[in-house]
């Protein structure tokens, strides 16, 4: 065994920057809020490359003298807590003191700074964890923070980067994240020399949230405000109906600090369970003031979690509060809104759930012991028998007896073995979308042409998401064309598609891109998402369909590769066999089972 041995500093600052410091966002996001704890009305933000190159941030604040100059590069140094206990009364975003001496020790670092009675300010200058220069210097009041040639000195960390685009959008993301969440702050921001985004002091979330995202986005927010002891929920929130196909919009920010929480995501999510579709999400700019002693900022290295110390009671408080605002909101037909076409498809991230269902229940003597469907039912008098695991054969038909309809969907069927509820809507989304993996697979995807193309606008990790995958959507039915700097321009959709919600269609996969459900490097994933979307916007019930039509319906979905399921995991019918029927007529009856 190796002699044990005390770390230099440049290499125990190394690995602490591989903790703290991830990519190049996570050196924007420690500088950004060190001039938001320094006091600054005015942020400027600039980088170059997506964050490899340079990254600057410059501020307004309190800045520093000399001597606190140098110790800022200095591990464990800060100003925010001075003893153990001070972690329970967190008021600031930065407090480890490990931030600053990380990101020098993986780039050259320049620190410029002025407190506001001083004649002259400090500049540091640091490379690769060497201190190269201290002198005097001069700028306005406040600190100037200069991050290039980010892990030049740590190639291996460099290499496992995104490209410039990924990486630029996660800085733009961000800032917008920090603006919102500090309105009365000033921020700007450019790349490469080009302004994304200046916002001056806004008089209310609304307004920033107009500025940031554009005026498209408040359309559909309304507000919420409420109070509940030492909590105090604010912000803007989605109209009921109004969802979005991933949680990427879901912004939570608790004591001003933007953070993720499974507890507030699961509140927000769990509000809107009878106002959104299945696999729909809110959109949402939520402000949660509280007691700092009842929530710990300390779990996370990079302080992105929070963990609530009465989390049932927030939770309970949060719902309530959203549900106040939501309520009166909603229209009747939206309050049931499970029950439309878009209803029947789960989370995302619950395709995985379809493969763990468990198989078919083993046939009973006589007939079916269970409500799962046997194959062997349809089956058994087809024309031409198949082994199993073969193709079905293109002439199967069922031997059901059609008896009628009920519940808005349900089709009923007299069988050799039992009666069979066929799901009509479950039955339509397998059959359509067995049918769009063959053109897939075939690359045959029909497309329809746009008379006037349609121009949309992203935001800039959405563009991002979208540019890495154009290729792959161009390819299957799409034709979308860059058309500036996060614009676009939609010419072409698949035929499952209406023209009017190819838009709509265009942003729900950007959500799923960003959630990581949709990568054209996982092409089966990617068709999987996409065939799902088209199964949710073609399928629409029609209440007076024929008796032809039903038992046409049957025998197509069992002419399919797997008929027993939907493609989300659902059956497409289900089967009570004689022996169940028998045992729910007469469980009670005597021994005798006379019935007179």
């Amino acid at each position: 065994m190796a002699q044990i041995r005390v770390l230099p500093d440049r290499v125990a600052n190394q690995i602490a920057a591989g903790e703290v410091i991830e990519r190049p966002v996570a050196v924007v996001k420690e500088l950004l809020e060190n001039s938001l704890d320094a006091g600054a009305t005015r942020v400027e933000i600039e980088f170059s490359k997506g964050g490899r190159s340079l990254i600057r941030i410059e501020d307004n604040g309190s800045g520093m003298q000399p001597d606190e100059a140098l110790l800022a590069i200095e591990r464990h140094a800060t100003s925010k807590v001075r003893e153990a206990a001070d972690l329970l009364n967190i008021t600031t975003f930065g407090f480890r003191g490990e931030a600053l001496p990380s990101i020098a020790s993986v780039s050259r670092f320049q620190l410029k700074t002025r407190p506001p009675l001083s004649q002259s300010g400090t500049e540091l200058l640091i490379n690769g964890g060497k201190l190269i220069h201290v002198r005097e210097c001069g700028m306005p009041q406040g600190t100037r923070v200069e991050v290039a040639h980010l892990f030049n000195a740590v190639p291996a960390r460099r290499k496992f980067l995104k490209t410039d685009n990924t990486e630029a959008a996660h800085i733009i993301h961000l800032a917008k994240v920090y603006a919102i969440a500090h309105p009365r702050t000033g921020f700007s921001l450019m790349e490469n020399g080009r302004m994304v985004f200046d916002s001056p002091s806004c008089p209310s979330l609304k307004e920033r949230v107009r500025e940031i995202f554009g005026p498209v986005a408040v359309e559909d927010l309304m507000a919420v405000d409420a109070k509940d002891g030492d909590y105090r929920l604010r912000g803007l929130i989605s109209r009921p109906g109004k969802g979005r196909s991933s949680r990427h919009d879901m912004i939570t920010i608790v004591n001003r600090r933007p953070v993720t929480s499974s507890t507030l995501n699961q509140a927000l999510i769990e509000s809107y369970h009878s106002f959104l579709p299945r696999g729909r999400y809110p959109q949402a700019f939520l402000f949660l003031e509280l007691d700092p002693k009842t929530v710990d900022v300390n779990v996370h290295p990079s302080k992105r979690e929070v963990r609530f110390r009465e989390a049932a009671r927030l939770r309970g408080f949060v719902i309530r509060s959203l549900l106040q605002s939501i309520r009166p909101a909603a229209a009747p037909e939206v309050a049931g809104s499970r029950g439309t076409a878009a209803a029947a498809f789960p989370e995302a991230g619950d395709e995985g759930k379809a493969a763990r269902l468990p198989p078919p229940s083993a046939p009973e003597k006589g007939g079916r012991g269970g409500g799962e469907p046997d194959p062997a039912s349809y089956r058994r008098d087809a024309r031409d028998p198949t082994p199993a695991g073969a193709a079905p054969d293109p002439d199967w038909k069922v031997k059901w007896r059609f008896l009628g309809h009920a519940q808005k969907g349900l089709a009923i069927f007299d069988s050799p073995s039992g009666i069979v509820l066929l799901d009509r809507r479950a039955a339509h989304q397998r059959i359509l979308f067995e049918q769009l993996e063959k053109q897939y697979r075939d690359s045959n995807v029909p497309a329809q042409q746009l008379l006037i193309p349609v121009p949309f606008e992203l935001d800039a990790l959405g563009s991002a998401a979208l540019l890495e995958n154009l290729d792959f959507l161009n390819a299957n039915g799409f034709e979308i064309a860059e058309f500036g700097r996060n614009f676009f321009r939609l010419e072409a959709t698949p035929v499952w598609t209406s023209p009017e919600e190819g838009e709509t269609l265009i942003n729900d996969l950007v959500g799923l891109m960003k959630a990581g459900t949709f990568r054209k490097n996982k092409p089966l994933q990617a068709f999987t998402q996409l065939a799902r979307l088209a199964c949710q916007r073609s399928v629409r019930l029609d209440d007076s369909v024929s008796e032809k039509e039903v038992i046409e319906l049957a025998n197509r979905l069992m002419r399919c590769n797997n008929p027993l399921l939907s493609p989300l995991g659902r059956p497409t019918y289900i089967e009570l066999g004689r022996n169940e029927l028998d045992r729910r007529f007469y469980r009670n009856l005597a021994p005798s089972g006379n019935l007179w």
